[in-house]
């Protein structure tokens, strides 16, 4: 863990959970309503720092390393790849937020983190207050979607749930160039809109052979048993209980590909909003004024959900 100099004045813990010892920085307003922020692939908590910057007056800010990324624990994958399925990291944020003594949350989740704030929202639904998820679709969507075109833009999802070692073997010749290329992807344009402190913190966390290793069973898990769960949940009649703002890059692949307000909607008991902005897929990064502001309409305490 190294310093980061845009997180002064918030604490970093490290909390055991069930499976996994998970690294947390928390920051913000005491006694203010407290708001989780998951990142996603490939990256660490580090993707919401102009975020968390903005957000500071407002909320108490909980930023996790999720289980298999930064500096929180890299247990090699079980056979079935359970120990990294989205339930399981799911189980991690809600005993995180538990042992910081926070019984009821607001919650955003990009990309990988947005999967587990889906899980979340239906495994813990009478802790999550508002939910917003950014550029994804839901995975059984997703997955169901595919063609030529998806498995184009978004290859990472087959080639990464290939058996161990083939993909680690092959992202570890140049994890950093890989690192990069996914960075610099998906609408992005290049590495343009990441400040080198945080840069250099996704190098230092990804590139090492645990760290792969675990980014690929997350995949491995989305492509197996958090599918077998979500057709559970699906057919139980489960649905996201709180009302849920979806943002999405208009130049990213959710947008050409996939109708998110159509999709969620389908998965939820409450209401849901949100729109395309101008970004690819790191929006937080790309767009850190316009993400917080988005969040802080949406989570006021007390206010209906806009349509």
């Amino acid at each position: 863990m190294t310093p980061s100099p845009w997180f002064e004045g918030f604490t970093p813990h490290r909390i055991a959970t069930t499976g996994a010892e998970i690294f947390v920085r928390t920051g913000g307003t005491v006694g203010a309503p407290p708001l989780l922020l998951l990142h996603g692939f490939p990256q660490t908590h580090a993707l919401w720092h102009r975020v968390a910057q903005q957000l500071a007056r407002d909320y108490f800010l909980v930023l996790p390393d999720l289980r298999g990324y930064g500096d929180s624990s890299h247990a090699p994958g079980l056979p079935d790849h359970s120990n990294y399925s989205k339930r399981a990291l799911a189980q991690d944020m809600a005993e995180v937020m538990t042992a910081l003594g926070h019984n009821s949350f607001y919650l955003c989740g990009h990309d990988r983190g947005g999967r587990v704030a889906h899980r979340l929202a239906l495994d813990h639904a009478a802790r999550v207050k508002r939910l917003c998820v950014i550029d994804i679709a839901p995975t059984l969507d997703m997955y169901a979607r595919t063609d030529m075109d998806f498995a184009r833009a978004y290859y990472h999802w087959f080639h990464l749930i290939q058996p161990a070692p083939l993909p680690e073997t092959m992202i570890g010749g140049n994890a950093r160039a890989y690192l990069h290329a996914k960075l610099g992807g998906w609408g992005s344009a290049g590495l343009a809109h990441i400040e080198p402190p945080a840069l250099a913190d996704y190098e230092r966390c990804f590139c090492t052979p645990e760290a792969i290793h675990t980014a690929c069973e997350d995949y491995r898990a989305s492509a197996g048993i958090d599918l077998d769960h979500d057709r559970d949940s699906r057919a139980r009649g489960d649905k996201i209980a709180c009302d849920t703002l979806v943002i999405w890059g208009a130049h990213g692949v959710v947008h050409r590909l996939f109708d998110p307000l159509v999709l969620w909607q389908a998965q939820c008991a409450g209401v849901v909003s949100g729109q395309a902005v101008s970004a690819g897929h790191f929006i937080p990064e790309q767009l850190p004024g316009e993400t917080a502001d988005a969040l802080r309409g949406f989570m006021r305490e007390g206010q209906p959900a806009p349509r």
